[in-house]
């Protein structure tokens, strides 16, 4: 909340915004709220959403604090301000805008545009929604100085999002992302007649080509002389992976693909689904069900902007979902036998399995370690320029193939995946036989997850985070520390996060506040070498020293859950 803001301000606010809202839903509520004058409109209208990890998200609503058509004026005149700021030889810059099927994203893609075009500034509007990857590419391909996709992920149905790419292709960060944030004026909200007309001549929309660019690229992650006899189920969670995703595969040869039908055209709603997000315990089942009926090999689940990538294997007589890391690493020893040209780099994030450093000593390759989010992954490949990014991953579902598109790509990494699994196919074995050899080669790397949440009024920073810097433990569950690194000290040209790392001798474990919620996130791993080529002995240790390592953090909590 803006500092010393008060309610009689607020109010003030939130009377600009009832003018100047074009959008009758959000006009009404904000009129109900002003008539309460309660507590809610300093909520709603004393501050506004801001970046975090991957752009803007937030709820639809009236006011600064929820996604709606006015914060998204609001958020556009700041970044044309950006843009104009930094032009040059007065050539107009572009922008790229993309939007998905959620509820108002395409309006809020059209509101953006006509906000850039109103400030001189060029536009290009994909076509119709598209997957986040697409926007990405499109704006590498076009030169592009900026771009905008409207996208919530794998948000709630509730909610809206909007994520701001730069000319570099990557996502915003210090110092673009404060930049523009000092330009948001959600207390001076633009009137529609200082818009531009979206029939305006700086406003285009884009051809069907630019998708068949990136269908092309796509293509081009595979070899043409492999293997493509397997069998693959796919869910785009009713999200607008389904056209793009079929005419990658098709064109690459994969013939045996079929979608789930009741999920397979965007639905905003979700109806299928508690949550669009694929990590979520039960949301694959129906694909495993047609999986079943179909004898599949592989099940293949994008999330509603395809840009994370879930994969379950039939092994044996069982299906095995795979997490983050194990997609991951799979992935890498795949793309690091495939391509061995040049100096390659690879990059994970510090809350990541380090099994990728491991594969990355074994191909000797370039090997960094960013915070979490794509738009820190992709920076050592920008910074570093004597060597080629061809593979970044985090845990959550997120991976990228090569430099052509900074971000996420559940699509080409979907592809890239089922070539491997192909291949594996036709020697008679599965990407778990594959994942036991990396074990064999660099022991048995096993990751879990724990968020524990706290009550509302919780200061994470101060009630646990700071006794943990001021004291920190010498041991988790009898497994002796040696060595503990503060994020909040910049390290590896890290900027400063809330996050501590605990080394371990066989494992590690990194705690993280959530930015948006009284929550903290625990990442821990368990290493086990493999003795006498026993895999599955040394499977159950490492999971064993993870169920002792939960336990053990969850020992460091001093203060009461909300669970």
């Amino acid at each position: 909340m803006t500092k010393g803001i008060t309610p009689d301000e607020a109010l003030a606010i939130a009377k600009k915004w009832l003018i100047n809202d074009p959008d009758e839903i959000t006009k009404f509520e904000t009129q109900n709220l002003i008539s309460e004058a309660g507590n809610q409109i300093i909520h709603r209208f004393g501050s506004c959403l801001l970046f975090g990890t991957a752009g803007i998200r937030g709820p639809r609503g009236a006011g600064p604090m929820r996604m709606n058509r006015l914060m998204v004026r609001v958020v556009a005149t700041a970044i044309a301000k950006k843009l104009s700021a930094d032009i040059q030889n007065n050539e107009a810059p572009l922008v790229v805008v993309g939007y998905d099927a959620r509820h108002q994203s395409q309006v809020f893609a059209e509101d953006s545009a006509r906000v850039l075009a109103s400030h001189g500034i060029k536009c290009l509007i994909l076509s119709k929604p598209l997957p986040t990857p697409v926007l990405a590419y499109t704006l590498l391909s076009k030169r592009a100085k900026a771009g905008i996709m409207v996208t919530a992920s794998h948000n709630p149905a509730e909610d809206s999002g909007y994520k701001v790419y730069w000319e570099d292709g990557a996502q915003i960060t210090t110092p673009i992302d404060s930049q523009i944030a000092e330009k948001i004026d959600y207390r001076n909200p633009p009137p529609d007649e200082d818009l531009a007309d979206l029939d305006d001549s700086l406003i285009t929309k884009g051809e069907n080509s630019l998708v068949e660019q990136y269908i092309d690229f796509a293509c081009s992650c595979v070899s043409p002389d492999t293997q493509r006899e397997i069998s693959i189920v796919y869910t785009p969670l009713h999200g607008v992976g389904k056209e793009t995703f079929f005419q990658v595969f098709e064109k690459a040869g994969f013939q045996n693909t079929t979608v789930v039908a009741n999920q397979a055209d965007p639905d905003p709603d979700f109806p299928t689904v508690s949550f669009p997000n694929p990590e979520e315990e039960g949301t694959l089942d129906l694909a495993i069900e047609l999986a079943d009926t179909k004898n599949a090999d592989l099940v293949i689940a994008n999330d509603p902007d395809a840009d994370r990538l879930a994969v379950i294997v039939s092994h044996g007589k069982e299906w095995r979902h795979l997490n983050g890391n194990e997609i991951g690493v799979l992935l890498a020893e795949h793309l690091l036998n495939k391509e061995k040209e040049g100096d390659r780099l690879v990059v994970t994030t510090v809350v990541s399995s380090r099994l990728l450093s491991k594969l990355a000593d074994f191909h000797k390759v370039k090997y960094a370690e960013t915070l979490t989010g794509f738009k820190w992954i992709v920076r050592p490949g920008l910074k570093d320029t004597t060597s080629r990014f061809v593979f970044g991953y985090e845990e959550a579902l997120g991976f990228a193939i090569g430099d052509s598109v900074r971000d996420k790509d559940g699509i080409t990494a979907a592809l890239l995946f089922s070539e491997l699994a192909a291949g594996l196919k036709s020697d008679g074995k599965t990407a778990i036989d594959l994942l036991e050899d990396l074990w064999r080669r660099h022991g048995v790397h096993k990751t879990s997850l724990l968020t524990q949440r706290f009550a509302a009024e919780t200061n994470i920073s101060s009630d646990f985070m700071a006794p943990l810097r001021s004291n920190p433990p010498k041991q988790i569950a009898g497994i002796e520390i040696i060595n503990s690194v503060d994020l909040m000290t910049p390290v590896k040209e890290f900027p400063a996060t809330d996050a501590i790392v605990f080394d371990l001798e066989n494992g590690r474990v990194v705690i993280r506040p959530s930015g948006t919620e009284p929550m903290v996130k625990i990442y821990v791993e368990a290493i086990e070498s493999v003795i006498k080529d026993d895999v599955g002995s040394a499977e159950r240790s490492a999971e064993h020293m993870i169920e002792n390592l939960l336990d053990g953090v969850r020992s460091l909590f001093p203060i009461e859950s909300d669970e």
